[in-house]
């Protein structure tokens, strides 16, 4: 990886570590840093934001490593950075929609990204980051990494063991 992209990584983990310190200062002096009960049940256990502090850089640096060096050897700069904004976005419909209590645009919401895997390779590093992105202001850090590596799983499933499988299977029947 080139110079640039390297600095290009250091300031996309900069600037993501800025941008969760911001986010749990905010908390802080609103009323606390925010926890939130797995699958949305108090009887099961808290998870802080604060761990986002950990987290987001972590996610950061090694994601954008990644499609960094995939762009910087492809020349896809442009559609790395639109990637990465639209699953902000749809970590951001997610959250709203969430929050307001549609519970029917949440579900498709979310079955529509689990969905989008078996087209999109949506394990990849920019769909991921972006994706929680998207969430930590609402659900802090590690729940949406849950959800993105739930997401994540099956899309890598699809397109790195079942494709090539079927394709495999096609050429022994065909030939």
């Amino acid at each position: 990886m080139n110079a640039r992209y390297s600095r290009a990584r250091w300031g996309i983990t900069a600037l993501i570590t800025v941008f969760e310190l911001a986010h749990l200062a905010w908390e802080h002096f609103h009323g606390g840093i925010r926890h939130h009960h797995i699958l949305d049940r108090a009887d099961l256990p808290a998870i802080s934001n604060a761990w986002g502090v950990v987290l987001l850089p972590i996610l950061a640096w090694v994601l954008s490593g990644r499609f960094l060096q995939r762009a910087a050897a492809s020349g896809t700069t442009g559609s790395v950075g639109f990637i990465l904004c639209c699953s902000i976005l749809v970590g951001v419909a997610l959250s709203a929609a969430f929050v307001n209590g549609y519970d029917a645009a949440t579900s498709y919401i979310f079955l529509g990204c689990i969905l989008s895997g078996f087209v999109l390779p949506v394990y990849r590093g920019e769909y991921v980051l972006g994706f929680v992105l998207g969430m930590t202001f609402t659900f802090g850090a590690v729940l949406p990494t849950l959800v993105a590596l739930f997401v994540f799983a099956i899309s890598l499933s699809a397109h790195r063991l079942v494709y090539p499988a079927l394709a495999w299977a096609l050429t022994k029947v065909r030939g």
